[in-house]
């Protein structure tokens, strides 16, 4: 069975530091492109960062750029999100999530797309608050 499931999430005062990580089984998250999305209460979804094997590009949102980073570990088949000078806009649920196409990476994550992405795990919960 294919899986994704996120850990890593909690509270953390503005200006902390988080890191999200995503455990993959049933399939080798390493031939997949792959991506980190949130959702805000009463927003929609969004693309925080994805990378795809197809064009070997990796996309950040311009909200996280510079303090946010993606990272894969092979020997673990998990993947990471590093999240440094968190604000309170970065409250949201994140969501990992994999696609075995492999597209090139604007396919998936861009300003206006946050592409549903063949697996997705089920989300982990950052409140950024003082």
């Amino acid at each position: 069975q294919l899986r994704l499931e996120e850990s890593g999430g909690g509270l953390v005062q503005p200006g902390g530091s988080l890191r999200l990580s995503c455990a993959a089984s049933g399939f080798t998250l390493d031939s997949y492109a792959v991506g980190w999305f949130r959702q805000a209460p009463g927003k929609e979804r969004e693309a925080v960062s994805c990378f795809s094997r197809g064009d070997s590009t990796t996309y950040y949102a311009d909200s996280v750029k510079g303090r946010f980073t993606i990272s894969k570990d092979v020997a673990s088949n998990a993947m990471f999100l590093q999240m440094n000078s968190l604000e309170p806009e970065d409250t949201a649920t994140y969501y990992c999530a994999a696609d075995p196409n492999n597209y090139r990476v604007h396919y998936y994550c861009s300003d206006h797309r946050a592409y549903d992405m063949a697996y997705q795990g089920k989300g982990t919960l950052v409140t950024v608050s003082s």
